[in-house]
């Protein structure tokens, strides 16, 4: 059963999810002071004595560092970094309440990543291409010379769409392969620790196997040193008596 703590910190995580999906103003300071508290309760829950179980609590400090981040990459000034930061962001796997049908950190992500994606287009594109109808019925009154240098010009202002479209794009999959990549890194790097870990332990394992032979070996050699020993007293002995028995059975001629 929840402790009372665990409770009371999934409603304030739940009431961040839904603020944070909202459209915020710069203004809005509620987020900041509740992800705040959020990381008070977090670090007491670890204490608790009635605390979560590890995959719970994996999953609570997932969704914090979620918000955190989310917090942080909004501070950023540019759409190019606020994009780039939140490829990065890691949103919670489970909903965190039972009438959620996904996480909603996951729907907070995706929402995010189309508002900078429309900030970064917005920035590249520029307000010039928002009033093109306007300026071309403006342009039908003038003369025919005019006329095809507004055309000319309406082509090359185009043509400068397509291209800011295509960096737009392309650098939204730079960063996309950034991520993957970093992913596939770090999925490599914990492959070859887990290799690394498994054959200290097996030579752990060698190594006592080899001790154990050594200390058999050892003793079965003092064993044999002393069935030798034995054997050549019992030799001696057994010559030293033949040798008296033999001088009293010939004496010494005279």
């Amino acid at each position: 059963m929840a402790s009372r703590l665990e409770i009371n910190f999934v409603r304030l995580l739940s009431r961040c999810e839904s603020i944070a999906s909202e459209k915020r103003g710069e203004a809005e300071w509620r987020l900041g002071k509740y992800v705040g508290a959020l990381e008070e309760m977090l670090v007491a829950l670890r204490k608790s004595i009635s605390k979560p179980t590890p995959e719970v609590l994996t999953e609570y400090t997932r969704k914090v560092d979620f918000l955190k981040g989310l917090l942080e990459a909004e501070k950023l000034s540019s759409p190019a970094e606020k994009a780039l930061a939140n490829q990065f962001l890691a949103p919670g796997r489970t909903p965190t309440i039972a009438n959620e049908r996904m996480a909603a950190t996951k729907t907070v992500h995706m929402q995010t990543k189309a508002r900078c994606t429309g900030e970064m287009r917005d920035e590249l594109l520029g307000t010039g291409f928002s009033n093109k109808e306007t300026d071309l019925r403006n342009r039908r009154g003038l003369p025919l010379d005019e006329r095809q240098s507004a055309a000319e010009l309406d082509a090359i202002l185009q043509h400068q769409h397509n291209l800011q479209e295509k960096i737009a794009e392309d650098m939204l999959n730079l960063a996309r392969n950034l991520k993957n990549n970093t992913l596939a890194a770090q999925s490599i790097i914990k492959q070859d620790n887990q290799t690394l870990g498994q054959s200290m332990h097996q030579a752990d394992l060698n190594f006592e196997k080899l001790k154990t032979e050594s200390d058999r070996l050892e003793q079965h050699a003092k064993k044999s040193v002393n069935w030798l020993l034995w054997l050549m007293l019992i030799l001696v002995v057994f010559t030293f008596i033949s040798m008296i028995l033999f001088i009293r059975l010939f004496p010494r001629l005279r």
